[in-house]
């Protein structure tokens, strides 16, 4: 067993439940702006032996009194307890510990659900559907939250039995516009992965089945996501003009949707058109997004979430990304971008999402550059610099880049600080993705 359950057994933690609030709590006596881990990924290190991710290791070391290197060694069984608290000894307990049951429980789990999936050969059963429905969910909440590398397997074979079900001939024509919704989702966190990766061509090929899905589904709300995931490729790929034609053609098929889709595509549009340097139509869209919003009756897409809504505070980083590229460095502007960062400051809420809080932070240091102030874009930089690798996905990599550029321009081009500050982004590992393992 790891020195870091026994470690919890100690103080009686044996659930990603019992642990969240302590984590909190050394959180908060660190002052630590650290993203809070999801259940799953506390499961990953409880039952499977996962290492943390940098970003979390500050707090579980705090937490625990120990170095990760050292928390994650094993225990010799049969050594007394009162070794000492420093030790990686303790006694083993007689019988079963209770989180080897939890680990081989789990193994457990996944081979019965690799049953269920294949026991029904006649028709897909509801269990089936069921089962799919909180994978699908899981997923959902986890890809804003959690680093690709940790959810890309489980996404893949998740989507893998969604198509092994539609092509195998089995499935009732009422289950067949459920699984193609399933199909959908799955395919557009799938083609969003790849974008994250930098692998464009894969992106656009899997956008294209998440398309051809959608519309198998009959849902126009995800006909007009697959639209704006093709805005959104084209945008982290420099492309802004396909990226404006995409947003425009999403925000007509969403024109009679009451969902937050809409407004997301005008703020696609939006953005496109501040990269093309078109402020006005840049403005306007921004404008009409503003008023969509106060229209808005959430549909079933924003009751999925994740990347599937659009929530006030990722609207308001969208309009001061268009400002930023702009060059907009307004005290207005910055106090909005200001916002845009605070909006992302507490992990726990649904809304938040690494990526959005990442971008917030680069923009508010390029507004901050344009007014003058280059220790306070510098401030705003570090944490995002300061990212595990694993984080750092190619939408982080292109908006630190931004700041780069603009650090070599203007009056602030000589200081020390900006030199210092370009080399540090230059260094930013632009090819050390938030890449799945393996």
């Amino acid at each position: 067993m790891l020195l870091f359950r026994r470690l919890l057994d100690e103080r009686g933690v044996k659930s990603p439940d019992d642990f969240l609030p302590l984590y909190r709590r050394t959180a908060a006596t660190l002052g630590a702006g650290t993203a809070e881990p999801a259940p799953k990924t506390v499961e990953g290190w409880l039952y499977e032996g996962r290492k943390p991710q940098r970003a979390f290791r500050p707090v579980i070391e705090t937490m625990l009194g120990r170095t990760v290197e050292l928390l994650w060694t094993e225990v010799p069984d049969g050594v007394d307890r009162k070794v000492g608290p420093s030790s990686p000894a303790f006694l083993h307990a007689d019988g079963v510990d209770l989180n080897d049951m939890k680990r081989t429980g789990a193994m457990a789990v996944q081979r019965a659900k690799e049953f269920l999936l294949g026991k029904d050969q006649g028709t897909v059963g509801a269990d089936t559907l069921g089962l799919l429905d909180e994978e699908v969910e899981r997923l959902v909440v986890a890809y804003p939250r959690e680093p690709l590398n940790l959810i890309w397997e489980d996404l893949l074979a998740t989507q893998d039995q969604v198509f092994r079900l539609l092509e195998g001939g089995r499935v009732r024509p009422s289950q067949l516009r459920d699984l193609n919704y399933k199909g959908a989702v799955l395919s557009f966190l799938v083609a969003k992965g790849f974008n994250d990766m930098g692998s464009r061509h894969q992106a656009q090929t899997m956008t294209r089945v998440a398309a051809a899905c959608a519309k198998d589904a009959e849902h126009a709300g995800l006909i007009a996501l697959t639209d704006g995931l093709k805005s959104l490729i084209a945008y982290w790929a420099g492309r802004y003009g396909d990226a404006y034609h995409y947003a425009g053609q999403g925000v007509e098929m969403a024109a009679h949707l009451q969902g937050t889709v809409g407004v997301w595509l005008m703020g696609l549009q939006a953005r496109a058109a501040a990269a093309l340097g078109d402020s006005e139509p840049a403005r306007a869209a921004n404008t009409e997004a503003d008023e969509r919003r106060e229209r808005v009756v959430p549909d079933d897409l924003d009751s999925l979430g994740g990347l599937f809504t659009y929530p006030v505070e990722k609207q308001l980083y969208y309009s001061v990304e268009c400002e930023a590229l702009l060059g907009n460095g307004s005290a207005e502007t910055v106090a909005l971008a200001e916002r845009a960062v605070e909006g992302f400051s507490d992990p726990t809420a649904a809304s938040w999402a690494f990526g959005d809080l990442a971008g917030a932070q680069c923009d508010l240091a390029l507004v901050r550059l344009f007014s003058g102030d280059l220790d306070g874009a510098a401030a705003a930089m570090r944490p995002v610099l300061d990212l595990p690798v694993s984080h750092r996905n190619n939408g982080i990599v292109v908006s630190a880049q931004r700041v780069r550029a603009a650090l070599a321009t203007g009056s602030v081009n000589g200081a020390v600080v900006a030199r210092d500050l370009r080399a540090e982004i230059e260094a930013f590992p632009a090819t050390r993705l938030a890449l799945p393992r393996g």
